[in-house]
């Protein structure tokens, strides 16, 4: 364990409780970030984000409100009456996809580091096995990188760390479960705060993770 500050973006998902079981391990003073858009499930991954965060003892805790994503629309996980327009339905983005949600969370987290010197931001982005989102691929990674080595300049640099970006979502619980991540504090329905509703490609995705890995799910599902 390297002497350094680390800021973890965490959603409360299983990916990004993953990757901040891995900072945990790679690092020794965390801070971790959590964003309110207006999603569907916001009261739910607030809970989630601050028992993770408590799990993992935080030097501290920013909750940054983007409330303003919401009143911009142009996805399902925040307007439960969405509607795909013909622009949108032209892309083959899903309709759970916030329009540059990744560049937003990461220049906060990035503004964060430069005032505590935080020289690490880890995030739990997935490129092969998630939903298709393009600001989970490595070449927005590489960009958002390459951007903020110019804002910054070689002498004080912040590095991005995705460590499940290659990987898929049975071998993410597989790693989650060597590092005894906690899993039952964590939530990924997009649409249900009580319940996981389980029919949601989120849910579908956690739940096939699980199986595949060989584990059982420990949070609770509609009808179960």
């Amino acid at each position: 364990m390297s002497n350094n500050k680390a800021i973890v973006l965490l959603s409360g998902g299983m990916d990004s409780l993953v990757t901040a079981a891995i900072a945990a391990k790679e690092n020794s003073e965390l801070y971790f970030l959590h964003a309110s858009y207006g999603q569907l499930t916001q009261r739910k991954e607030l809970q989630c984000f601050e028992q993770i965060a408590a799990h993992y003892q935080a030097k501290d805790t920013k909750v940054i409100d983007l409330g303003w994503l919401k009143n911009l629309g142009g996805s399902r996980l925040t307007d439960a009456g969405f509607e795909a327009t013909n622009e949108t339905a032209a892309k083959s983005y899903p309709d759970t996809y916030v329009p540059f949600r990744n560049a937003n969370l990461i220049c906060m987290a990035v503004s964060w580091a430069e005032v505590i010197g935080a020289r690490s931001i880890y995030l739990g982005v997935v490129e092969d096995d998630g939903s298709g989102y393009p600001d989970c691929s490595k070449s927005f990674i590489h960009a958002m990188q390459k951007t903020i080595d110019v804002a910054r300049g070689a002498s004080h640099p912040i590095r991005l760390h995705v460590p499940v970006i290659d990987m898929n979502k049975s071998e993410i619980i597989s790693m989650g479960m060597s590092l005894r991540a906690p899993f039952e504090l964590s939530w990924s329905c997009y649409f249900a705060s009580d319940k996981a509703c389980g029919k949601c490609d989120s849910c579908r995705l956690r739940l096939n993770a699980f199986a595949k890995a060989g584990f059982e799910d420990p949070i609770t599902y509609q009808g179960a």
